[in-house]
């Protein structure tokens, strides 16, 4: 049966930011003491939240980070992809295909609000997505937690009124994954550069190279 609703994460499957984002992060660290590139960023932080990154820093580190860190990386990360972020290649072109099927679809991010916002404007989705988002920090004013839990997914599930069990996810990163299937969802995995043989590691049930691949799984 096809899914009841759809549940995109959105940096690695709508929105090109992470190369953005994880340049800056290294920067940030570097200056701190803990030196680090893109790469290695990447492959530390994929898809965590900035308030999960924060405890595996300081303990790098050796000390507390300043009070204020989190809201000074999160506004520079804000003003960096409003100015940088891209759409992933087919990214508007599916969701208007998911659209005309009739499935409704929702976005499940570990990003802020504001980080959504100004990469949807930025990339021409703001109007599209407009009322479909769910972020990290909607979820923990209320309690919850960012990916790898599966509140944020559950979030978008309720919004709908749809039960998890009908639900199907796209993920990109482990983190992800293992939050959709912790939420009791079908979840796919997105990795257009690799075997993405950690999203099924993680529980992804099979890998899409492409966006519209999407629409074979579908059928």
């Amino acid at each position: 049966m096809p899914p009841e609703l759809i549940i995109f994460d959105c940096d690695g499957v709508l929105i090109d930011s992470e190369g953005v984002a994880n340049t800056l992060i290294a920067r940030e660290l570097t200056g701190l003491g803990w030196e680090m590139t893109m790469k290695d960023s990447q492959e530390l932080f994929l898809g965590m939240s900035i308030t999960d990154m924060q405890p595996i820093i300081e303990t790098q580190l050796g000390r507390q980070l300043p009070l204020s860190w989190r809201a000074d990386l999160a506004g520079k990360l804000v003003l960096a992809l409003g100015e940088e972020a891209r759409l992933i290649q087919g990214a508007r072109e599916m969701l208007e295909r998911v659209t005309e099927l009739g499935i409704p679809w929702r976005i499940a991010s570990n990003s802020s609000d504001q980080e959504m916002e100004v990469k949807f404007a930025r990339t021409g989705l703001a109007g599209l997505v407009d009322g479909k988002t769910h972020s990290a920090a909607s979820v923990i004013a209320k309690g919850g937690r960012p990916k790898p839990a599966p509140d944020v997914f559950l979030a978008a599930a309720a919004a709908e009124k749809i039960s998890p069990k009908s639900c199907l996810v796209l993920e990109d990163s482990a983190l992800g994954v293992t939050g959709a299937v912790a939420a009791g969802m079908r979840c796919l995995g997105f990795a257009p550069h690799g075997d993405g043989a950690h999203l099924r590691a993680a529980g992804a049930e099979e890998i899409l190279r492409d966006l519209h691949d999407l629409f074979g799984v579908l059928a």
